[in-house]
């Protein structure tokens, strides 16, 4: 049989192929919204962490997926707008991280598949009816945070002696926020502290949110994970110290920059999980049928220079708890 003939045939034939054998020939690049809560340019930014993820999937940037990406730049009042532009835009899957992007993206879309990396509580929030079967079209790794709210707290009054009256760190358009206020409010009830909410919507509310601190004598901090604090944490860090406030965080992030301590779940590990439910998804797995996962293990972090220059001594049997101790 002559080449060409044998090539005619063969065209023919592939005509006739079921769309399913077809497409596995012609692969479709996968066009990937990423709504993100913070800053583009932030460092690290978890979403290279989503991209790693991907890539150790074998999945290449231009090739085989394209990442279409919003950010709010800490404003959580704009995901609502920046979602409904990823959906005209016809992603075929959204990475909404945080608890803000996913509640928003949710009220986008009941169509397109949303995965979460970093929310607090998903349940919580109703971005899913249960953790095992999350239904709908959300799902995702969780970082539970709401779930060790109390062990924060804990934590923090061992580390001050006499503690008695805590500041909050809050961004009450963060819909997390409320749920992580209604844990706290629990936990200070029962290990005897006194509350002080202080607010940071935009980073020009750090310096006032400190001051009212200092003000009204906190012995301590804690800061809710946001995604404007994490943008801003040197800014955080920097202002904790000047005021010479303990302070507690939920990323190591902060500790690593010169922080006190933090107590949470890996982000950067959480991203990278999230690239493991895209990719079952984008294979035809439905969103509603994938278990949300939880943290195994929450990682204890200690600066011991930050302590110092705070004047506070961390016990041994304390810093042998810890998972990392900074010097």
């Amino acid at each position: 049989m002559r080449r060409r003939d044998f090539i005619a045939i063969l065209s023919g034939t592939a005509a006739t192929w079921p769309l399913s054998a077809r497409s596995q020939l012609q692969r479709k690049m996968a066009r990937i919204g990423y709504l993100g809560a913070g800053i583009r340019n932030v460092s690290p930014n978890p979403r290279d962490a989503f991209l790693q993820g991907l890539r150790d999937l074998s999945y290449v940037e231009g090739q085989n997926f394209m990442l279409v990406e919003r950010y709010a730049e800490g404003q959580q009042e704009r995901l609502p707008e920046l979602a409904a532009e990823l959906v005209r835009l016809e992603v075929d899957i959204i990475l909404a991280p945080t608890s803000g992007s996913a509640r928003a993206a949710k009220d986008a879309t009941r169509t397109i598949p949303i995965v979460m990396a970093a929310s607090g509580d998903p349940v919580g929030l109703g971005l899913v009816a249960g953790l095992a079967r999350p239904g709908g079209n959300v799902t995702g790794p969780s970082m539970m945070n709401t779930e060790i709210i109390g062990k924060r707290m804990q934590l923090l009054k061992e580390v001050v002696p006499g503690l008695a009256r805590v500041a909050v760190l809050v961004n009450s358009v963060n819909p997390i926020h409320t749920l992580f206020w209604r844990e706290t409010e629990l936990a200070a009830r029962d290990l005897g502290l006194e509350l002080q909410p202080i607010e940071a919507r935009v980073p020009e509310d750090f310096e006032t949110a400190f001051a009212a601190a200092t003000r009204d004598k906190a012995g301590a901090l804690i800061a809710f994970d946001d995604a404007l604090t994490y943008n801003y944490r040197t800014r955080v860090i920097v202002l904790a110290a000047g005021c010479r406030i303990p302070a507690l965080y939920g990323y190591r992030e902060f500790p690593d920059e010169g922080g006190l301590m933090s107590y949470g779940a890996n982000m950067a590990s959480h991203y990278r999980h999230a690239a493991d439910y895209v990719d079952k998804i984008l294979r035809g797995a439905k969103p509603g049928d994938i278990p949300v996962e939880q943290p195994t293990k929450f990682d204890l972090i200690f600066n011991l220079a930050a302590a110092k220059a705070l004047g506070l001594e961390l016990s041994p049997s304390l810093l042998a708890r810890a998972d990392e101790v900074i010097e």
